[in-house]
């Protein structure tokens, strides 16, 4: 046995050791699923295997570099650098450029992200005048990317009775038609969306049996990480490639298949069984992350799911406290009582703000969380927000590079011809599309030339447009001549783009050109970094580093800044796959929110809430607090909200319900937060970042409650606290803002308050 495999525990490294033919791993949350993958692959290594045999999927390019990361730790550097390592749409594009021609691509095809697809449907949309309510482009654009993932073309589309019925039925007989035309344009761009990624890679493997045959030969040991995540394409993308040795390695866990809205099927991994007869099995069930408490208590949930492969997570580690359950009036009132914990348990144990996180079902939740955090100064981030690559002004840089690349690219043309402004206005625009449509050219070829071609504007615009086509196609020379970083600063200069933003005088300008020069950044940090892909060449060009974008995934754009470190996360449970945290709080846990209404419908629905509610409570190491609120602001008016049934499916021996203990409420004082919260809600939906300064209906929430000065709090008062209650003052020590009460409450018992956020009030 290598030596490294003795840090592996015996189920580990059973999994690690057993290499050859189709072995699926049940690895539960904490087990360590990660370390398996990794010390699998460097025992292959280690027993000689050429790295360039192996093939590792995973669902982001930051755990497939962590994991490449360590396996040069453990087996040395040059022998990781030839795995081909990463995601599946990073994989599969590497191949699709290699094997481009067959399918009638150039090599330098563009990747659209989800921005660039809509953009492209809703032009598609509006020249087809079409009701860009009825096809409403998320709509369309989720509805063409399932069928992308289940290998369904544009023209089956089109000729396929029952799915022309069903967009009948739903008054959307036209979506056929916008499919077509999308993957028309898409191909005229020469590009591919990531849906085509995997769809293009099925026909390649399907049309070009050598082809196939090159990459089974090529491919001698396919491992799958994330194996419950994978959606019909990548699954038969998988079985054909391993079908020739079958030494196949998939790892994952049935019990946090969560993304069924993006495709994913749960079948593929509790079906591995019949695919592979021959498998063996190996069960990771210790889990190394939580508590006793925790640990038990998301078994004795996921237990009522019908469609699962059997296994009973444990763990060494201590017992830990109960899971807390808390039920308040109201969301404003659950946001309070959230906010406020967190400050008391961050002041009580000496912890930071970066141990907590908020949990939530739906981005709209976090609102009221976010303004009572806002008036505690607890410093927050949220997961999921508009990412660095999707600015305004960062994708207009980027179309720049896009356009350079590729001149067929007609969403970049566009985006960029007349940006910064050089007197080209949407009327020639419009001309030169039509031109373009009519003789089936790229756009930029009509531009260089636009008289020649009998478009019909001035002489003036045509100067400008072939300059900017001559600007454009001089800067395409280039590309292999200098670094990324090196072409990206003369594209940015010869553009004007850095002179636009100079010259303009507000805030708003200033911070675009902080984010382009963050992005010129990025771009000297790529430029100066070794390749970590065999092959690549020793200059680093723009090219690879727009492949490397384009391939970036929810969680690699979630940038580590080190400013974000300390404070509290706030994030769907679906962000929060793959995350830890010490303290978790798990908001809104009611029924028609959680599970979600639409998952009542069907079995399969429910199981797949189920799961993620199992995620959820499998984040939290040592606390995990689960809330629910008795009215909710929701579409407009109040409604009257039950606890969730997955309250009732959690083994009582391991919850303890504070909801009993709480003092009676105030009801001034909550129907004020019931006012607040309707008046927030129709207000702007912004998150602000940083704690924004205290409120008028702060303020008078004070005034309300009658708050004291915080010199006037002598020991043996009676006072009263707006959440805790009723209680006596048993201490006081320090002065000024850094007084601290000692208050022994009826019903809470003793707490230790900071005065300049207790806001007591003196009874007697």
């Amino acid at each position: 046995m290598v030596d490294f495999l003795k840090e592996l525990n015996e189920p580990q490294r059973q999994a690690a050791e057993n290499t050859e033919g189709p072995v699926m791993v049940i690895a539960g949350a904490g087990s360590g699923k990660t370390r398996v993958l990794t010390y699998r692959i460097a025992y292959l290594l280690s027993k000689g295997v050429d790295p360039f045999h192996i093939l590792a999927l995973t669902f982001t390019n930051k755990a497939a570099r962590e994991m490449k990361e360590r396996i040069a730790q453990l087996v040395g550097a040059s022998r990781a650098k030839s795995l081909w390592m990463g995601t599946f749409h990073s994989i599969f594009s590497k191949i699709l450029r290699i094997e481009s021609d067959k399918l009638g691509f150039p090599t330098n095809f563009t990747i659209y992200d989800t921005d660039d697809s809509k953009r492209l449907l809703r032009a598609i949309i509006k020249e087809q005048q079409l009701d860009d309510k009825t096809y409403n482009v998320g709509y369309v654009l989720n509805r063409i990317s399932n069928a992308k993932n289940n290998l369904i073309s544009a023209i089956d589309y089109n000729e396929d009775a029952e799915i022309q019925n069903f967009d009948i039925q739903n008054r959307k007989p036209k979506l056929g038609l916008i499919y077509s035309l999308y993957q028309q344009r898409l191909r005229k761009a020469s590009a591919m969306d990531f849906d085509d990624l995997l769809f293009n890679t099925n026909v390649l493997l399907r049309d070009f049996p050598d082809v196939l045959y090159k990459y089974q030969l090529k491919f001698q040991y396919i491992l799958v990480d994330e194996y419950q995540d994978t959606n019909f394409s990548q699954y038969l993308i998988v079985k054909k490639l391993a079908a020739n040795n079958q030494n196949i390695c998939v790892v994952g866990d049935d019990a946090q298949s969560i993304y069924a809205f993006r495709g994913a099927n749960i079948q593929n991994i509790l079906n591995f069984k019949k695919d592979y007869p021959e498998n063996r099995v190996f069960k990771l069930e210790q889990n190394y992350r939580s508590s006793q408490n925790i640990v038990n208590a998301a078994n004795s949930v996921i237990k009522y799911n019908k469609d699962q492969i059997t296994k009973e997570v444990w763990t060494d580690n201590e017992t830990g406290e109960k899971i807390r359950l808390i039920k308040t009036a109201s969301e404003g009132e659950e946001g309070i009582w959230v906010a406020n914990n967190i400050f008391e348990t961050k002041m009580n144990q000496q912890l930071s703000h970066g141990d907590f996180a908020i949990l939530y079902r739906t981005n709209a939740q976090s609102r009221s969380l976010e303004e009572s955090l806002r008036k505690l100064n607890i410093p927050y981030r949220i997961y999921g927000g508009v990412s660095f690559y999707q600015r305004k002004e960062i994708k207009d840089m980027l179309a720049y590079f896009r356009l350079v690349i590729n001149h067929n690219d007609e969403d970049a043309f566009l985006r960029v011809v007349n940006f910064p402004a050089r007197g080209i206005g949407k009327t020639s625009l419009d001309k030169l599309v039509i031109a373009a449509d009519e003789k089936k050219m790229p756009l930029m070829q009509i531009a260089e030339n636009p008289q020649a071609y009998g478009v019909p504007i001035g002489t003036a615009v045509v100067k400008r447009l072939t300059e900017f086509v001559a600007m454009i196609k001089s800067l395409s020379t280039q590309i292999n001549q200098y670094n990324a970083y090196e072409i990206g600063k003369r594209i940015a200069s010869n553009a004007g783009v850095l002179k636009h933003y100079h010259a303009a005088e507000s805030p708003e300008a200033a911070n675009r050109k902080e984010n382009i020069e963050e992005l010129m950044s990025g771009l000297r940090d790529f430029s100066e970094a070794p390749s970590d892909v065999e092959g690549e060449g020793d200059v680093r060009t723009l090219d690879v580093f727009m492949q490397d974008i384009a391939l970036m995934t929810d969680a690699d754009t979630e940038k580590d800044d080190p400013t974000d470190m300390d404070k509290v996360s706030l994030m769907t449970i679906h962000a929060a796959k793959g995350l830890e945290f010490p303290y978790i709080y798990l908001v809104g846990v009611e029924e028609n929110l959680f599970p979600s209404q639409m998952s009542l419908n069907s079995r399969a629905d429910l199981e797949e809430e189920r799961r993620l509610f199992y995620v959820a409570i499998t984040r939290a190491m040592k606390q995990l607090t689960i809330t629910h609120a008795e009215t909710r602001f929701r579409f407009g008016q109040f409604t009257i909200c039950e606890p969730s049934r997955f309250i009732d499916e959690l083994d009582r021996q391991f919850v303890t319900d504070l909801s009993a203990r709480q003092p009676e409420k105030n009801q001034s004082w909550v129907k004020e937060s019931f006012n607040e919260s309707r008046k927030k809600f129709a207000e702007s939906n912004e998150t602000p970042s940083e704690p924004a300064a205290s409120s008028a209906s702060e303020k008078s929430a004070d005034e309300i409650f009658n708050i004291v000065p915080v010199e006037k709090i002598k020991v043996g008062l009676n006072v009263q606290h707006q959440r805790f209650g009723f209680g006596k003052v048993e201490a006081v020590e320090g002065n000024g803002k850094n007084a601290k009460a000692t208050v022994v409450f009826n019903n809470f018992g003793k707490k230790q308050l900071l005065l300049k956020f207790a806001k007591l009030k003196i009874l007697s």
